[in-house]
C-alpha cells in the first residue's frame, strides 16, 4: 500500500524513467498527504539553499526538464505514514532523480531547451527538494538530517548504481562535483558534474580496442559533507573484492584555465580558507597553518598517483594539453614555514597542499587513494582537473550560450578519452 501512496518520480510523469516500483499518480500523493502532514514548517534554509531565491535557479530546472521534481516532492511526502516509509521514499526519488538526470545527460530523457549534459538543474532541483524537506511537518517524529542524507546520496549516484558485469569489461569508477563558488557567479556549472553524468553506465572501448564501463557519482561541495565520510561510502564498495570492484579509479575536478592536469601528489591538508565551501563554511586551515579534516583515519602526508601518466600524457593532447603537476606545498621536516615545489614532497614533510590545492578537489583525491592504498594498492588511482568552464553569455539573466556549451562538451569528451588510455590494462 505505501509503495502505491508514495508516488516516486517515476509514476508522477511519464516522461521520467520507470522504476521498478508500482506508484501513485500525483492526485492521489496530494490527497493521501491532505492529512498527513502539517502546514510547511517555515523553517530557515540552509546558506546552499539560499540562493534559490534568485529565480535564475528556478529556470535552470525546469529548462533542464526537472521542474515536476521540485514540484510534486512535497505531495509525495506528505504520502508517508511513518518513519519507513518517508526513509524509502527518499530513497526512490532520490534515484529517480539521479537516473532521470543521467537519462537527460546522455540525449535518452527529453525536456527543457538547455544542452543535455548541463549538470546545473539537478544541482538545483535536488536543493529544492531538501527545501521542502526541511520545511516538511509529518504528524510522525522523523529524523529530518538522515533523510536528507539518505536522499543526498540517492541522488548523487551512491545507491542503485552497480556496474552491468560481464565477463573481460574493464571497469572504470569515476566521481565529479556539484557546482561552486556561486556567490560570484550564481549560473556556474562544473564540467567534472557534467562528465560524470554523461558517462555514468556508458560502455566504452580503450585504446587498446577492449571493452570497459564507466560509473560515476556527483559529490558535494561541501566539508561537513566529506567529514560525515560520503567519500568512503562512494568509493568503498569499488575497492573491496565482488562485483561492485573496479579496475581503476579517478576523481575529477574543475582546476586551471586552458588545461587538463593529472595530480602527481594528494596532501594529507586543509589549507584552503579563506575560501568557503557552498555552505559558506570554512576548512579552518590556512596555508600557514593547514588542519587535518576531523575523523580522517591514518595515512601519510602524501600519496602519489598510480595513474599511468605517461601514456595519457602522450596520447591525449586536444583539444586542451594533459599535463602531469608535480606541484605540492609543504612544511619542511623541522621547519616551521610553507615552501612551494614543482618536484614533489621531501621526506618528512607535513603538507600544505597537493597539486589540487589544499581545497575539496585535492581532499577528495587524497581520501579515495587512501582507501585505494588500503583495499586494493594493485588498481591504478589518482585525480584529474579538468579546465575551468568558460564562455557563459556576458548578460546575467542568460543562462548559456553556443560557446559554453562547446566547452562543456569538449571537456567531456577528453575526460572521456583520458579515462579510454588510463584504463588499458598494463
Amino acid at each position: 500500500m505505501f509503495l502505491r501512496r508514495a508516488a516516486s518520480a517515476a509514476a508522477l510523469l511519464a516522461t521520467i524513467l520507470p522504476l521498478t516500483l508500482t506508484l501513485a499518480p500525483p492526485a492521489q500523493a496530494a490527497a493521501a498527504g491532505a492529512t498527513a502532514c502539517r502546514p510547511p514548517a517555515p523553517a530557515p534554509l540552509d546558506a546552499e539553499q539560499s540562493r534559490l531565491a534568485d529565480t535564475r535557479t528556478t529556470a535552470l530546472v525546469e529548462r533542464g526538464g526537472l521542474g515536476d521534481f521540485v514540484r510534486h516532492f512535497p505531495a509525495a511526502l506528505c504520502a508517508t505514514r511513518n518513519p519507513t516509509e518517508a526513509g524509502r521514499l527518499l530513497d526512490a526519488w532520490g534515484q529517480a532523480l539521479w537516473q532521470a538526470s543521467v537519462r537527460r545527460a546522455q540525449g535518452q530523457r527529453p525536456g527543457g531547451d538547455l544542452a543535455p549534459g548541463d549538470d546545473r538543474p539537478l544541482y538545483w532541483a535536488r536543493l529544492g527538494m531538501t527545501a521542502a524537506l526541511a520545511r516538511w511537518q509529518p504528524e510522525f517524529t522523523a529524523d529530518h538530517a538522515a533523510l536528507r542524507a539518505r536522499f543526498e546520496d540517492a541522488s548523487r549516484g551512491l545507491t542503485d548504481n552497480a556496474f552491468r558485469t560481464a565477463p573481460g569489461v574493464r571497469k572504470i569508477f569515476i566521481s565529479g562535483f556539484d557546482p561552486f563558488g556561486l556567490d560570484a557567479e550564481i549560473r556556474r556549472a562544473n564540467p567534472s558534474g557534467s562528465a560524470a553524468l554523461q558517462l555514468n553506465g556508458r560502455r566504452v572501448t580503450l585504446a587498446d580496442g577492449s571493452p570497459a564501463e564507466i560509473r560515476a557519482v556527483v559529490l558535494p561541495v561541501r566539508y561537513a559533507d566529506f567529514d560525515a565520510g560520503i567519500v568512503e561510502r562512494a568509493f568503498t564498495p569499488h575497492l573491496t573484492a565482488g562485483p561492485a570492484a573496479a579496475d581503476i579509479i579517478t576523481t575529477v575536478s574543475q582546476g586551471y584555465p586552458g588545461i587538463f592536469t593529472l595530480e602527481d601528489w594528494a596532501g594529507r591538508a586543509r589549507s584552503a580558507d579563506p575560501y568557503p565551501d557552498n555552505a559558506r563554511a570554512l576548512s579552518g586551515g590556512t596555508r600557514e597553518h593547514p588542519v587535518t579534516a576531523p575523523g580522517l583515519g591514518p595515512g601519510p602526508e602524501f600519496i602519489r598517483t598510480t595513474l599511468p601518466a605517461d601514456a595519457v600524457t602522450a596520447a591525449v593532447q586536444t583539444p586542451y594539453p594533459v599535463l602531469l603537476n608535480s606541484d605540492v606545498t609543504e612544511i619542511p621536516a623541522g621547519a616551521t614555514t610553507p615552501v612551494d615545489r614543482t618536484d614533489g614532497p621531501t621526506p618528512g614533510s607535513r603538507a600544505v597542499a597537493g597539486g589540487g590545492g589544499g581545497y575539496l578537489s585535492n581532499e577528495v583525491a587524497y581520501r579515495s587513494n587512501r582507501l585505494r592504498a588500503a583495499l586494493a594498492p594493485h588498481l591504478p588511482g589518482g585525480h584529474l582537473h579538468t579546465p575551468v568552464l568558460t564562455g557563459l553569455p556576458a548578460e546575467p539573466h542568460l543562462l548559456t550560450g553556443p560557446e559554453f556549451e562547446r566547452n562543456a562538451s569538449a571537456i567531456t569528451a577528453e575526460v572521456r578519452a583520458v579515462l579510454e588510455h588510463a584504463a588499458v590494462r598494463r
